[in-house]
């Protein structure tokens, strides 16, 4: 779990290193929406996830091709939920940055299904990502996902 701790009382000589309650509160925002975003990856619940983007995109770097609006990202996640049934994401750290929040990832699952045309071999993944988060406001318009995706492919089986 990530905490936030207020600047120390010599901080407030330097006005850098103070966060207003405004940033405080869309910080929280944020945050919220992220751990409801991705407890709902975790539960495989495609309409709650949906439901916290303003706008659905995804670009899921290793893949190549952005998923953008609902139904691509609905079939993105239905083929990821099917590849890993048992599919989890877990939040290591938070960062937050001006329009983006940075959420450095451990994610997890069997290889039950097909996936970049590889079928099942019933291999356990355990891959780090980066995932950008794009706000703006407290309005989350897309996620950025960064992997080693030759990393997955070695855990399910594929040589190269």
């Amino acid at each position: 779990m990530v905490v936030f701790r207020d600047a120390p009382p010599a901080a407030a000589r330097h006005r850098c290193c103070m966060t207003t309650i405004t940033q405080t509160d869309l910080r929280q925002a944020r945050e919220r929406t992220i751990r409801s975003h991705m407890q709902a990856e975790c539960n495989h619940d495609i309409t709650a996830t949906l439901a916290t983007f303003a706008e659905a995109n995804y670009d899921v770097v290793p893949l190549g091709a952005p998923s953008n609006g609902a139904a691509a990202v609905e079939d993105l996640l239905g083929a990821l939920f099917e590849a890993f049934p048992d599919f989890s994401a877990d939040a290591l750290a938070i960062h937050h940055a001006d329009d983006i929040v940075f959420v450095d990832t451990v994610m997890r699952g069997t290889h039950r299904g097909s996936w970049a045309g590889v079928p099942a071999s019933d291999r356990r993944i355990e891959v780090r990502c980066g995932c950008v988060f794009h706000f703006t406001g407290d309005r989350l318009v897309k996620e950025t996902v960064y992997f080693d995706h030759a990393t997955l492919l070695a855990q399910i089986g594929v040589n190269g």
